[in-house]
């Protein structure tokens, strides 16, 4: 897997949102597949206010490590205009922070399996390497113009110090 160091600006996003931990997406129990149906429900990538091309899915409010709860954001980032619009207030707002990030590209293919398999190798790498995580802010990103969920390819960002 593909890993390079950037910093990147803060980003605002708005989107649908649950609170879960990796113990419960491994379960029958997961909510971030739901979510992801909710979000496409939602019809948010076709409001004002909001900058089309990405979808984020962010991974914020750590309770404490990867073995803690954790809040999921997926949504898309929010113009100027969409920050404070009355039309998106039923929708989570959620900052990414200005931080560096160790980005990692996954393999391409279904979805599902290049995002688990992309996360198992961060987890790995994370026990055997010297950058820490700060869990301020990790996040998932999506081309939603070509995404083809049959064929895919993420870049997952892991916040660092």
């Amino acid at each position: 897997m593909k890993v390079e160091r950037i910093s990147k600006p803060a980003i605002r996003l708005i989107g649908v949102a649950a609170r879960t931990s990796n113990q419960v997406e491994a379960g029958p129990e997961g909510k971030i597949s739901g979510l992801w149906g909710s979000f496409f429900q939602s019809g948010l990538m076709q409001q004002s206010g909001i900058k089309p091309g990405q979808i984020y899915g962010l991974y914020t409010e750590y309770a404490s490590d990867v073995n803690g709860e954790y809040t999921v954001v997926l949504g898309c980032e929010a113009t100027e205009d969409g920050v404070n619009a009355d039309h998106l207030k039923n929708f989570r707002k959620a900052d990414i922070p200005a931080l560096d990030y160790l980005v990692f590209t996954s393999k391409q293919g279904p979805v599902q399996s290049v995002v688990v398999e992309a996360w198992r190798e961060i987890w790995v790498y994370f026990q055997n390497n010297i950058e820490t995580r700060t869990y301020k802010g990790d996040f998932e990103l999506y081309d939603s113009v070509q995404f083809d969920p049959s064929n895919a390819v993420v870049q997952i960002y892991i916040a660092v110090s």
